[in-house]
Formats: structure tokens, C-alpha cells, sequence
């Protein structure tokens, strides 16, 4: 519901406050759920001259004798260095209006500095500050040309500067801006319209109690309304209560009550909408705060563990415990985010200068908001306890949507999307559901395989933006040179394998440009004249369409002759995210959505089981998983074919598009627990086996899968590559007795298994037990293929 100017006021002036207050919440957790959100920053003054003379304000002064016009270079570090150390991710410059156009000690210091105006220093401030600690800056830097927001884009993440008022008796003699040419309104509409033109992520609001009218009120929210709905760049609107402070024109004006406050927020929701993000600051209603939640808010604003509000000295920050404890009563999660909303870094090609979207990404989880710990897949730090929280915050939305899967109800998109917000308490609350239905499905067993993996070529002629395993064909890489393995290692490996206790030999390569459906079934020969048992459980989806394309046949005379040469089962990789949306920017040239489906369906129609696999926490978001279990599910209920379901978490460290800045750093462990939890509650009871990732999660990260629905660990994987070539420090065998004692650890009974979840007999289980240590690998040096081979 959005209205406009006069008829806002008047309708808005009619509804008590009470029902006022309920529809500014019904429209908040429309667009924000469960969320309240706040920024961990660090404020840095760097100036405390303006040329306004606000007559509330304390933070601007005339220079003083001995004091320092601008903060220096060191002083600026330190406040930044201190925020860093502290966990924050903003830097906020805070500084008066252009002092240099009013004070001759601005002009001489910045001459001194070596820079014409107070925003180039600025400027170059963010850029120290950035490239220095990391932190990413917002500043609040007045009225401004669009060449000076245009220079601040480079090195912010998003910049501000609150209207305050647009009524004309603010500027008359005696009014709280008499003297201050840079509060003029029409200024500083302008300035958030330049802003806007440039894409800039920026911030506004208004300041009540310091002569205006509720009408007038609502004229100033309207003209940040229109300029939002022409430009879309208005992140956030600020509702400011004015604080009375000694020593200024304006000490004994009275304060708005905590009524005009609530009022003025429920109006702006009203105004704007539910997914603006409308903010109140915590500090400034000291021993009344929790109830600003109840007029609409969603945000807190910016806490800082480590410097003071700057403009409100007075007004100390509730201590971040307290406000966490505040905001659960109030049934809602207290989430930190950046400078930048969730909303503008989806869209970051848009919103962020090049600059500054790789630091952005590095810091967030798929929903936009700061990664709760520094835990990735496949690194060294301690897998954190999220099963422990203080939150108990409930959505009565995950509560409903669960109770309907355990009714049998089919999920949708929406459901699935809002099942994977979950935090806290919801969070809990799933894993034990998915916990719960794996028991009910499987029993307390957990299975494994004992296999081995062959990548027969890291030499691709794709480039799919997240592989750090294959190579050129030409060029020596980081990770090792090419390679093209001959038929006699194919044939020593498998060998050794049948030799170690394998049941399964897992072949998989990159796409080489010399191969063709013919050296698919050569490999497929190699393996099974050398060990007639060995189940052969080989090729993605995408080598099997480039395999009958090479050799002209449709794809399920392809497959019926990968069968007939003794392929067991197709993995389900090439999947990554089936949604082509994510597709065109991380694999544009390997399959489509459409395609991928088609192969594995092809496969299933041929009797060829497969597994599927999702790969989750690059550039996609939970709307992506969202349509990814669908499409799975919708698949397994033509077919029945699929074996498993298989999150396979983003090894950041490698991988090209995190290198370039383009991704994330691989999902949370919160986003991991959920995608095992919900594709064991949303594909129930078309798929039963949910597998767990040791390679890219540890032993401990796979144990916390268990006790969230999953019931397989995969493979012991001799010469796991892939996930290593990524940077994952695991990955390279799990032996049979790791795996048990594993699987024991986490109160579970262990059973070995076949790649289709057969029984394996006691002398394959006895050879896997006593195995001998890995002969040293033999990477075959590429050699020149005939295009067709015999």
C-alpha cells in the first residue's frame, strides 16, 4: 500500500495509532520476516568543521587553537584497525559540510594534505581505509556535484544524507536550520537524485521534533518516495527522534514523545512499503527501544563496539547482548549486514563499483547478510555449534510449512525458499525434523562405499567459471600439469583398487576436446577386462552428451551402449545448479537446465541409476536451491531413478570465480545443515539417501550433516583430486575404519555398501580392511588422440 503527499497525511491522520502500528507490521514482515538487521561499523570523524550551523547540533564546531582540522592518515587507521579487530565490516565517515568554503584552517590543512577539497580527502580516506583493513566505508558527506558522488562511488559502498525536513519554517530565523545553506532542501534532493542516477545504495530519512508538522512530515517521506520509485537506490529511511543537548540554540526545545515516534515510523512503512528497510536508532530511545519494532521497523542502524555516535555523544549504543536480547522478545533475529542491503548486493553488477563486490562477497552468506563465523568448506577452522543459541525467536511460518511436508503436502518454491531463512531456533527445528524423518526411513544406519576415484584427463576445452581442476591443453597451471591418463594406468589403478577392497571404480574427466563417445567406451572396456566385478560408476551428464554427439546418435542408443560395455551408474554431477539464471554466468557453455534433465532422464529410461547433486554457496541464491530440489523431485517422480541427493558444498579457495572476486566464499555452515535438513524433508519419499560431503566438510562438518537428515558418507575416495585441486585440505582417503569409527562417533551404526546400496560380501570387506598404502600416482603426460578412435 503506497499513497502520496496530502492524501497520505489525511488518510494516515484518521487511523488510531494502534491499527496504524498493526498494518506497519503486517507490511514489515511481509518484506522482512523474521529478520531486524544492523551494521557493526566504526565511526571516523573526519572532520568536525562545517560551514552549517544546525541549531541542534553538537558534532560540528569553528576550529580551535591546537586542534587538528581533518584526522590524519595514522589517526584514521587506527579508529579503522581498531573496528577491524573488533569484528565490524563498516567504516563510517562521518564530517561537516564542506568546511573549507567557510574556514580559512580547512583550506591551509587540506592544501597541506596535498587535496583541493574535504571529499577528495574523503575519498582518499576510503580508499586507505579499504585497502588497508578491509572494512568497507559509508559516508555521510552532505550535499554534493555529481562528480564528487561519482569519485565516492569508487571507494564506498554506499553513501547517505538524511533530508531531515523540507518544511520552509525550518529555515526562517529562529528555526532549527537558519544559517545553513546545505540543509536547504531543494539542495539536498537534488543530491539524492544525483545519487540515484549513478546507482548509488543510499540513505535517508527524516529528523522529527525540531519544528515540523506531521503533514510536513509526510511531504518529506513522499519526496524520498518519488525519488526512490524513479531510481530504486534508497536502501534505507531513517527515522531520527531530535535529542535535546546542552550548548546548543535548541537546549530547551522540547523532544518528541515516544507516541510521535512510533506514529512517524508506522507512517513511513505505510509510505514506503513493506521491503523498504526503515530504521530507528536504538540509542536515542534509551529505556523505550524494543517498541520501536512494533511501529515497523527492520533495522537498527549501525552499533559500534568501539567508537561512540559522533552526532550523539550522549547517547551511548546498547551493548550488542542487550540488543540481541531486546530483539528476540520481540520474536525476531538481530542479523549484522554490511553498509550495502541484501536487496542491492543481488544485483551488485548494478549497485557496486568493481572495486568493492569482491570484499562484499567475501563477507556474506546467499542471503546478503554477514557469514555468522569465518567457517568454509573445506578450510581449517573449527566447525562452530550452531545447534547452540540463544535465540528463541520462533517463524511460525517454518512451523506451518513443516507441519504441511509432514502431512505429505507437496512443497513449492516459496515454501522451500522460506524454509531455507531459517536461523536460531527454526533452524533447530528442522534438522530435528529431517533428523527425525531419516530415522523413520532409514533407521539409525549410516552407509558408505569403498571406491576410487579416476579423472582420466584435467585437460577441457570448457571454462566453467568455478573448476580449479582442469587445465589447458598447452599450458602448465597452478595446480599441476595437464594430463591424459594411458590405458595401462587406467588398467593399474583399477587393479589396485579391486586389489584395496574397491567395489567401485568413480571415472570422471574433463571434456577433451580429442575425446569421443568411443573413448567412453574404451575406458569402460579397460575397466572391465581388467576387473569383470567392478561396478563401473562413471561419465557426467555432460560427457555423455558430448559422446553421442560425436559419434551421431541419439542419447538413448548412447547410453544402451555405455550399458552393453559395462557403465553400472551415471553420476549426477554437471548439475551444479539447475537453473539456468545461475548457468549463464558460472557453466554458460556446458549444458542447459533443460539438457541436464534430459541426459539423466534418458538414463534412467535405459535402467542406468543415477545420483544427483547440487553444488551451493557461489553466486546463487536460496530461491536457486529452491527450484533445484523441485526440478530433482519433479524428475524422481517420472522416473524413480535417482539413488541419492548430494549437496556438494563450493570450495572457494581455488576456484577462478572466487579468485576474480565474483563469488562467495562457499555457504555457511548454517546454509550447509539446511540443504542436507530440507532436500531430506522436500524429496521424502521419492529419494531416501541423503550423502554427506566428508571431502569438502571434514569429519566433523560430515558428523553435524548427520545429525541434520543425511545417512551416507559417499566413498572412501582413493586419490580424491577435484575437491583438492579447489583447495579443500581433506579429501584424500577416509579409510573403511576412519569411516566407521566416524559413523560411531556420531552414535550410528555403520553398514558398507554397494554404489546401488546392495550388501557387500564379507572378502570385499576384509580386503578393504587390510589394504595396502596407495602406489604412487602416474599422470600420464598428454599425447595426440585421433579424433576417432577404434
Amino acid at each position: 500500500m503506497m499513497m502520496d503527499g496530502t492524501d497520505t497525511a489525511r488518510a494516515i491522520g484518521k487511523v488510531p495509532l494502534h491499527e496504524l502500528m498493526a498494518q506497519a507490521r503486517c507490511l514489515r514482515d511481509a518484506g522482512h520476516g523474521m529478520v531486524q538487521s544492523y551494521s557493526r561499523k566504526v565511526f571516523i570523524p573526519l572532520t568536525k568543521l562545517c560551514r552549517d550551523v544546525c541549531g541542534y547540533c553538537t558534532f560540528a564546531h569553528p576550529p580551535r587553537k591546537g586542534e587538528k582540522a581533518y584526522l590524519g592518515r595514522d589517526e584514521v587507521l587506527a579508529i579503522a584497525r581498531a573496528g577491524a579487530a573488533a569484528g565490524c565490516t563498516e567504516a563510517l565517515f562521518t564530517l561537516g559540510d564542506k568546511p573549507e568554503l567557510r574556514y580559512r584552517a580547512a583550506r591551509e590543512e587540506l592544501a597541506a594534505l596535498g587535496h583541493p577539497s574535504t571529499i577528495s580527502y574523503l575519498a582518499d580516506m576510503c580508499a586507505l581505509v579499504l585497502r588497508e583493513t578491509g572494512l568497507l566505508p559509508h559516508v555521510n558527506a552532505g550535499v554534493m556535484g555529481s562528480d564528487e558522488i561519482a569519485a565516492l562511488r569508487k571507494v564506498s559502498i554506499s553513501q547517505g544524507l538524511m533530508l531531515e525536513g523540507t518544511a520552509a519554517s525550518l529555515h526562517a530565523p529562529g528555526g532549527a536550520h537558519h544559517g545553513s545553506p546545505d540543509k536547504d532542501p531543494v539542495a539536498r534532493l537534488e543530491t539524492i537524485r544525483l545519487a540515484g542516477e549513478q546507482s548509488v545504495p543510499f540513505t535517508s530519512g527524516i529528523l522529527i521534533g525540531i519544528g515540523e508538522t506531521r503533514p510536513e512530515r509526510i511531504a518529506a517521506l513522499d519526496a524520498l518516495r518519488q525519488l526512490h520509485q524513479r531510481y530504486g537506490h534508497i536502501q534505507e529511511i531513517i527515522v531520527q527522534n531530535f535529542r535535546a543537548k546542552p550548548g546548543t540554540r535548541m537546549a530547551a526545545a522540547p523532544e518528541p514523545g515516544l507516541e510521535e515516534l512510533l506514529w512517524t515510523i508506522a507512517a513511513a512503512r505505510v509510505i514506503f512499503g513493506p521491503d523498504m528497510n526503515i530504521q530507528a536508532p536504538p540509542n536515542l530511545s534509551p529505556e523505550t527501544w524494543p517498541a520501536l519494532i512494533d511501529a515497523g521497523i527492520n533495522d537498527w542502524g549501525g552499533i559500534s563496539p568501539v567508537t561512540p555516535d559522533h552526532v550523539n555523544p550522549e547517547a551511548p549504543w546498547p551493548h550488542l547482548a542487550e540488543l540481541r536480547t531486546g530483539t528476540v522478545a520481540a520474536g525476531k533475529h538481530l542479523m549484522p549486514r554490511l553498509g550495502t542491503y541484501p536487496a542491492y548486493l543481488k544485483d551488485h553488477s548494478r549497485w557496486l563499483d568493481h572495486a568493492l563486490v569482491a570484499p562484499a562477497l567475501a563477507r556474506i552468506d546467499a542471503a546478503g547478510f554477514v557469514r555468522d563465523t569465518d567457517w568454509s568448506p573445506g578450510g581449517g577452522f573449527a566447525l562452530p555449534d550452531l545447534f547452540v543459541t540463544e535465540s528463541g525467536a520462533r517463524d511460525a511460518t517454518i512451523a506451518a510449512i513443516l507441519e504441511d511436508l509432514g502431512n505429505g503436502a507437496v512443497p513449492d518454491e516459496a515454501a522451500i525458499e522460506r524454509l531455507f531463512t531459517a536461523r536460531g531456533h527454526d533452524l533447530r527445528t528442522i534438522c530435528m525434523a529431517a533428523d527425525a524423518l531419516r530415522e523413520r526411513t532409514v533407521g539409525d544406519v549410516v552407509t558408505y562405499a569403498v571406491n576410487r576415484n579416476i579423472n582420466y584427463t584435467n585437460i577441457c576445452a570448457y571454462a566453467c567459471r568455478f573448476c580449479a581442476f582442469s587445465k589447458g591443453k598447452s599450458h602448465e597451471a597452478l595446480r599441476g600439469a595437464p594430463y591424459d591418463l594411458d590405458k595401462a594406468e587406467i588398467a593399474r589403478r583399477v587393479q589396485e583398487a579391486w586389489d584395496r577392497g574397491a567395489t567401485e571404480v568413480c571415472m570422471q574427466g574433463g571434456i577433451h576436446p580429442a575425446y569421443t563417445g568411443e573413448t567412453y567406451l574404451n575406458i569402460l572396456r579397460t575397466v572391465k577386462e581388467t576387473c569383470p566385478d567392478m561396478h563401473v560408476h562413471a561419465f557426467s551428464p555432460l560427457e555423455v552428451a558430448q559422446g553421442a554427439k560425436t559419434m551421431g546418435l541419439p542419447l538413448r542408443d548412447y547410453l544402451a551402449l555405455l550399458k552393453q560395455n559395462g557403465l553400472g551408474s551415471l553420476p549426477g554431477t554437471a548439475a551444479e545448479i539447475l537453473d539456468d539464471e545461475v548457468r549463464e554466468i558460472l557453466c554458460a557453455d556446458k549444458l542447459s537446465t533443460r539438457e541436464w534433465l534430459e541426459v539423466v532422464e534418458a538414463a534412467h529410461d535405459q535402467g542406468i541409476r543415477t545420483t544427483a547433486t547440487v553444488m551451493f554457496g557461489h553466486i546463487e541464491r536460496p530461491v536457486h536451491w529452491a527450484r533445484h530440489l523441485l526440478r530433482i523431485r519433479t524428475l524422481q517422480a517420472r522416473t524413480g531413478g535417482f539413488t541419492e541427493f548430494v549437496p556438494l558444498p563450493f570450495v572457494h579457495m581455488e576456484a577462478p570465480i572466487y579468485l576474480k572476486g565474483q563469488a562467495r566464499k562457499g555457504p555457511t555452515l548454517r546454509e550447509v545443515l539446511l540443504m542436507h535438513a530440507i532436500s531430506r524433508l522436500v524429496l521424502h519419499p521419492l529419494i531416501t539417501n541423503i550423502q554427506t560431503s566428508w571431502v569438502k566438510l571434514g569429519i566433523d562438518g560430515a558428523e553435524a550433516c548427520l545429525r541434520a537428515g543425511a545417512n551416507d558418507l559417499g566413498g572412501v575416495l582413493m586419490n580424491e583430486s577435484i575437491s583438492r585441486a579447489a583447495g579443500a585440505s581433506f579429501g584424500q582417503e577416509l579409510s573403511p575404519r576412519e569411516m566407521v569409527a566416524l559413523i560411531r562417533t556420531a552414535g550410528r551404526k555403520p553398514r558398507q555398501r554397494t554404489t546401488l546400496y546392495g550388501e557387500v560380501g564379507t572378502g570385499r570387506q576384509n580386503a578393504s580392511w587390510d589394504a595396502a598404502p596407495l602406489a604412487p600416482l602416474i599422470n600420464s603426460a598428454p599425447y595426440k588422440r585421433q579424433r576417432q578412435e577404434a
